[in-house]
């Protein structure tokens, strides 16, 4: 027995010793002293240390062996990290904007904790770029990008489907960008082309395609809650569908909400996501004064004509609008949050997404607008967390990728300095960003974005 137990210790201290001795990567770097967010459950695993190499989380333990031998050492301070964050309806400028200025709208996403991005009207130089974010050439979020628009003026024909859809899987879209005015049986032709070639698609719902055929199409995401308003006007009202304005907001009063069961169900049922980009309804089409949404302190990373056009186009939609009433809107808004909610809680599932930079939508900072509609919906902390994490993650099948602090994903991280599952508004009171085992400090960014608006103002 003395010898069993001698032979247990001895193998013990070998092991400690082994760790005691572990040769640390010159590369890797070492965040101690954190409490991870676990976005699955919700709960948080306090006091972890996070090993980082090569881009990639390669330990988490409550223990560190040599925390002196790392190179770089960030001090958690036990303060919150969660997995950096997809925004997933992003717009990324197009090559008449100069390659600085594509740069500074892509750390824009960055300096809010965005780590990926899903781009929804691609260009060719897009491919370009996503290898460029891919290989660590740029500093950059993770790239998925659409094709080029699909609409009503791209593909007349059948035949033109046919063709665009297999040329732009053949190029390497990540998937195929839906716009209005695509006629029905050119759309029929599309999901077919795009099944058989093996693309996803998603976007906006033609009006001659309506939701529910969208639905039983499979889109990969409907965003913008598009059509969705529109499926909810009884066949009795003989309404021109084209008639519909703003995401249906002319159908308002014709609404009947007992119809939102039906259109949840067959979200859920064909297993399409939802991409909610509710920051458009209640900052552009919205009675809030143009003057009073340019005041926000991030327009100053904005150039003074994108401002003036943004000012210009929301007056031709709401206070230059005949057609736009606040009481009509207060309706519209509450039947896009009712349907949100239910969606959110009994549909397939939910995609943060916040179409930056649409009109007062600043790249980054608008996810915070969005994240803030989305909890008047009635959409909980950790729901949300999960729409820009591990959603995101799931929808491109990439779970081994990103979308979670765990070991072998790669480190895209964000630290935070309170908690986000007791106030959501802690995703703004960013420590730090990490893209790929690249650290961004508060003060690296801070001076990065100074650098952004003094440029913003120059032009």
């Amino acid at each position: 027995m003395k010898r069993y137990l001698f032979i247990v210790i001895a193998i013990s201290f070998i092991g400690c010793s082994q760790r005691a001795q572990e040769v640390i990567s010159p590369s890797a770097m070492l965040i101690k002293d954190v409490h991870i967010i676990d976005v699955k459950s919700g709960s948080v695993i306090e006091k972890q240390n996070i090993i980082i190499d090569s881009g990639k989380i390669k330990r988490i333990t409550d223990t560190i062996v040599n925390p002196e031998g790392y190179t770089t050492v960030i001090n958690g301070n036990r303060k919150y990290i969660i997995p950096g964050l997809a925004e997933m309806h992003a717009h990324i400028p197009q090559p008449t904007t100069s390659q600085k200025r594509i740069e500074e709208v892509l750390y824009l996403y960055l300096s809010n904790g965005i780590t990926t991005i899903r781009g929804m009207l691609g260009h060719p130089s897009h491919l370009i770029l996503r290898e460029k974010a891919e290989n660590g050439k740029i500093l950059s979020p993770r790239i998925f990008t659409s094709s080029p628009s699909l609409n009503g003026n791209s593909i007349k024909t059948k035949e033109e489907a046919i063709a665009k859809v297999t040329t732009y899987k053949k190029e390497g879209y990540d998937f195929l960008k839906i716009h209005p005015g695509i006629k029905l049986e050119v759309f029929n032709q599309v999901v077919t082309t795009a099944n058989e070639v093996g693309i996803p698609f998603s976007g906006h719902v033609p009006v001659d395609v309506g939701v529910r055929h969208a639905l039983k199409s499979k889109y990969a995401s409907i965003d913008h809650v598009d059509g969705f308003l529109e499926g909810l006007v009884p066949a009795s009202e003989n309404v021109n569908p084209a008639d519909n304005g703003f995401f249906g907001y002319n159908f308002t009063p014709l609404a009947d909400e007992s119809k939102i069961d039906e259109l949840v169900q067959l979200a859920a049922d064909n297993k399409v996501w939802i991409v909610p980009t509710q920051s458009l309804y209640e900052r552009w089409f919205a009675p809030i004064p143009a003057d009073t949404l340019l005041k926000d302190p991030e327009m100053k990373y904005m150039p003074a004509s994108t401002l003036e056009n943004w000012k210009q186009r929301k007056g031709q939609y709401t206070e230059d609008n005949p057609n736009f009433n606040e009481e009509q809107w207060t309706q519209f808004n509450k039947i896009r949050r009712k349907l949100i909610k239910e969606l959110q809680d009994h549909g397939h599932g939910m995609l943060l997404g916040s179409d930056a930079p649409q009109l007062f939508n600043v790249p980054g900072f608008s996810i915070h607008h969005e994240i803030d509609g989305m909890i008047k919906t009635g959409s909980t902390p950790l729901q949300i967390l999960q729409s820009g994490t591990i959603n995101p993650a799931t929808f491109f099948n990439k779970e081994e990728v990103f979308g979670q602090v765990k070991e072998g994903l790669d480190a895209d991280l964000v630290i935070l300095n309170a908690n986000p599952l007791e106030d959501i508004k802690s995703l703004q009171q960013i420590h730090g960003v990490m893209v790929k085992g690249i650290w961004q400090s508060k003060e690296m960014i801070d001076t990065k974005l100074k650098e952004i608006a003094k440029n913003a103002a120059n032009n």
